[in-house]
């Protein structure tokens, strides 16, 4: 099931991406920028939420009811495995997001939501490892 999810929040960051003008690349540096300054005093939980709003932002940036949709089910599913991570995650997160923005700076849709796609899968193995009881079987 995460695979599957995961491509398809892919394919939504693809699309989407696709028509990123400067107006809207400066909205999702501003989310970044927002869940950036909330303090960890306040505790992981509200800052990993201020980070998933990034797909909003970008639901917002794409301008399609449907892509919308997609990727605001993506919002909550990055919410879930940042939780699931762990604090740990909010450099994975912070450093994933500037190199999808770089690349969305240099027009390139297919490499950020290749980075998306990676940073879901990073986050879900994190959380894997991070749940009690996980048990790594060997290939």
């Amino acid at each position: 099931m995460h695979d599957e999810l995961i491509q398809l929040l892919g394919t939504a960051t693809r699309i989407a991406c696709t028509g990123i003008n400067s107006r809207r690349l400066a909205a999702l540096r501003a989310s970044l920028d927002q869940a950036c300054a909330v303090p960890v005093a306040f505790g992981w939980e509200r800052k990993a939420a201020a980070h998933a709003e990034f797909l909003n932002a970008l639901a917002d940036a794409a301008d399609d009811p449907n892509l919308a949709r997609v990727l605001g089910h993506g919002t909550g599913y990055a919410y879930d495995l940042m939780v699931a991570a762990g604090r740990s995650a909010d450099g994975i997160v912070i450093n994933s997001r500037r190199r999808m923005l770089a690349h969305l700076h240099t027009g390139d849709a297919e490499e950020a939501a290749y980075e998306m796609e990676k940073h879901l899968s990073t986050l879900h193995f994190v959380g894997r490892l991070a749940a009690p009881g996980v048990q790594c079987v060997p290939a």
